[in-house]
């Protein structure tokens, strides 16, 4: 609730540039996709996929809905839910395009002969639940939003809780200066931890533009991911907070689209979505893990930590999840309790700068394209990355 009493009425200020180049048709076989999807190396897929590839884990993915038919998801997606309730429908060109190259990073398992061809997911057996709660940024229904309903992240949060998740994917955020924590949300995040499901969300894509605190990667026992490229290095878009957790992929990854193209982009989304499959490497393989436990397993074994074991850019470091699978054999399940609370339902953390939380009104609407969807694609995938694109 706001101040005057009225339901707010915008879930989240989004990021959603959608700025998508085409792949030539030749480019999209497995030695031009494969050979380009460093992140699956980066994090060590080969050898965490002979203990597990997933199977078992449902990771339900909260943003713009999912091409469950696409050739390199079919077969992976559940029956989800839509709380938006308008805007563009199945087979519009502003129709899930954010939502499932989350999903393919997740849990794409490639198509063709043998699978050879397409996306591979970090988790390429792990169920997606489709949760839409939010529109593309190109959607001609975003001014409508304006009036609509606006617990839809909160809802989503719950519903998904209720039905079957055990990893819950926020590639999504809002750090604009009006950004403030919400009530609705931090409770349905702690009700989710209640019932044992990992809450994983982008950090932010503000690092060049003041670093702003992002909800809800900021809320209590959220994992936050921020982003690194191919070397391990920050990626400067990559907000720098006290809550990151790790690290993961953020620039030059490999999405797929509802067009069933391949376009490359960069952001925290793809981080998140790469973090999500690792939390659901773990659970699959340890699937009595807390969250709590899970989320300290991915820092205690993430690699190449930074100088005194944590900063604010790559939190605790690039998430390992093999090494994370290998100490969870060390580790008894506890009982499943959420982050403990003080008298306010959300405090500031050791960092958090004075102005960025503050109450303010909240003038984006649900698919506004301020704050966060934090991906942002760059160009044709032949020609090679040279400049970034300014996101639209």
């Amino acid at each position: 609730m706001n101040t005057n009493g009225t339901r707010r009425t915008a879930a989240l200020s989004l990021f959603l540039a959608a700025a998508l180049a085409l792949v030539p048709a030749p480019a999209a076989h497995a030695d031009g996709i494969r050979a380009q999807q460093w992140g699956l190396d980066a994090l060590r897929t080969q050898e965490v996929w002979r203990t597990t590839k997933g199977a078992g884990v449902t990771v339900a993915v909260l943003d713009t809905g999912v091409e469950a038919d696409h050739p390199d998801l079919v077969g992976n997606v559940l029956p989800g839910k839509d709380l938006v309730g308008f805007g563009a429908s199945e087979g519009d060109r502003a129709w899930a395009r954010h939502g499932t190259a989350m999903a393919g990073i997740i849990a794409g398992h490639g198509h063709g002969p043998g699978n050879g061809d397409g996306v591979l997911g970090i988790a390429p057996e792990a169920g997606i639940l489709p949760v839409r709660v939010i529109l593309e940024d190109g959607d001609p229904a975003r001014a409508k939003a304006r009036e609509s309903r606006g617990n839809a992240l909160a809802e989503g949060i719950r519903w998904a809780a209720d039905n079957g998740a055990d990893v819950i994917n926020l590639s999504l955020g809002d750090d604009s200066d009006s950004a403030h924590p919400e009530a609705s949300e931090d409770e349905a995040i702690q009700y989710a931890l209640r019932q044992g499901v990992v809450v994983v969300a982008s950090a932010g894509n503000g690092g060049e533009k003041g670093d702003h605190v992002s909800y809800p990667a900021a809320y209590p026992g959220v994992i936050a991911a921020t982003a690194v490229d191919r070397y391990g290095t920050r990626a400067a878009f990559s907000t720098r907070r006290w809550y990151a957790t790790v690290s993961a992929p953020g620039v030059d990854v490999i999405i797929a689209d509802p067009d069933h193209r391949y376009y490359e982009g960069w952001g925290t989304s793809a981080a998140a979505a790469f973090v999500s499959g690792a939390a659901a490497l773990v659970r699959a393989a340890h699937p009595d893990l807390t969250p709590a436990q899970v989320k300290r397993l991915l820092e205690d074994t993430a690699r190449n930590a930074p100088t005194g074991g944590r900063d604010d850019s790559r939190g605790f470091g690039l998430v390992d999840p093999a090494a994370a699978i290998e100490a969870a054999a060390r580790l008894t399940p506890e009982g499943v309790d959420s982050t403990a609370h003080g008298d306010k339902f959300f405090g500031t953390g050791p960092q958090a700068a004075d102005s960025d939380d503050g109450p303010a009104a909240w003038a984006a609407p649900l698919a506004g394209s301020a704050g966060g969807v934090l991906i942002v694609t760059a160009v044709i995938l032949w020609r090679g990355r040279r400049n970034r694109p300014e996101p639209f």
